[in-house]
């Protein structure tokens, strides 16, 4: 892959995770995050440049999906779960 595509899939890589970053949601939040880092690992050695186009499509999507949720979970108001709860004792 030429060096400016590889730019391209970086970028896009970070991308998806920044906004992935910003659910509200704690378990949502971790699922992103894993499934961006997987797919990514699953893919890192295609060179194909029609499958990578495919793939790179598929991940455009799934920003726009990924943000258009961000959206609608930050209209509603959640409760922490366990694992988010600053410890009141280390204060």
């Amino acid at each position: 892959m030429a060096a400016s595509g590889r730019e391209h899939v970086l970028s896009l890589y970070r991308l998806l995770l920044k906004e992935s970053k910003k659910f509200p949601s704690y378990n949502y939040r971790t699922y992103a995050l894993r499934r961006v880092r997987d797919a990514f690992r699953e893919n890192r050695t295609v060179e194909d440049p029609k499958v990578v186009e495919e793939l790179l499509n598929r991940a455009r999507e799934s920003l726009a999906i990924i943000q258009r949720q961000v959206s609608i979970g930050k209209m509603y108001e959640i409760q922490k779960t366990v694992v988010e709860r600053e410890d009141k004792k280390n204060d």
